[in-house]
């Protein structure tokens, strides 16, 4: 029953949108898995990819993706995969224009997840996948990557287990025009990262949304509630348009609010 109820959700999204808005055409023919992307793109203007758990959109000067959104609903949890760890370049960008494993390698950074392999066990090859570099930014480790973020990813899976039907948008933010890189490659450090949670219920009058952005620093003893924001700042950060394939007064309101934490 709760699968029929997560698919139920995302085709009565899918063809609300379908009706209303016009979707901008494939950029390759053999890319097809738009799932993921819903409301929108957010932006084309680097390297589209689309994999089955994810799609992203990599900046091929910074080496870092601008976005990568994914559709999560509760059955897409099944622990059908363990955590591979099998990081990787993207066989999909040519070298020199994106990260290697040599570029984090005494960085002093994670490879921190963007679509988290938490949200990716449905199966080993969508696990694998999540390791490809494409997928990773640097991060500060202790205190970020392996504190207050992972926190956050595991608050969106207990959010997905409640409300059954997600979209989740994550990526970087350089608050400063002189950004620190790392490796040979010269990959880019976000200063911040910001993560857009959005929940698909049965009627667009119940859309709803929250946003987050965190500094990309060890962070000690801070409540998730402090960092969550609108997604009209997150754009103005970013220069990304969101939900742009929604109703204009849709969009408005859900872009404006600063919302509550969710509960659980």
């Amino acid at each position: 029953m709760k699968r029929l109820t997560g698919i139920f959700l995302y085709l009565f999204c899918l063809v609300f949108l379908l009706s209303g808005c016009q979707h901008e055409e494939e950029t390759d023919s053999s890319l097809q898995n738009t799932e993921h992307i819903l409301f929108g793109y957010p932006s084309t203007d680097g390297i589209l990819l689309y994999r089955q758990g994810y799609a992203l959109c990599h900046d091929n000067e910074k080496k870092v993706a601008d976005w990568v959104s994914y559709h999560l609903v509760d059955d897409y949890l099944v622990k059908n995969a363990g955590r591979t760890d099998d990081f990787r370049p993207d066989p999909e960008l040519p070298e020199g224009e994106r990260s290697e494993l040599k570029d984090y390698r005494g960085s002093g950074y994670d490879r921190g997840h963007l679509a988290p392999a938490g949200d990716m066990t449905r199966s080993e090859e969508i696990m694998s996948e999540s390791f490809l570099l494409s997928n990773m930014a640097p991060q500060v480790g202790i205190g970020f990557n392996r504190g207050i973020w992972r926190q956050l990813e595991s608050k969106v899976r207990e959010w997905a287990e409640d409300r059954r039907n997600l979209y989740v948008i994550t990526g970087p933010i350089y608050a400063e025009e002189d950004y620190e890189t790392i490796g040979p490659n010269n990959v880019a450090v976000p200063t911040h990262f910001y993560k857009i949670v959005v929940a698909c219920t049965e009627t667009f009058e119940d859309l709803d949304a929250i946003a987050f952005v965190l500094p990309n620093e060890k962070i000690s003893s801070s409540p998730l509630e402090g960092f969550i924001t609108t997604i009209d700042e997150v754009e103005d950060s970013t220069g990304l348009d969101f939900m742009h394939e929604l109703d204009n007064t849709i969009e408005n309101d859900l872009e404006s609010l600063e919302a509550e934490m969710w509960s659980p």
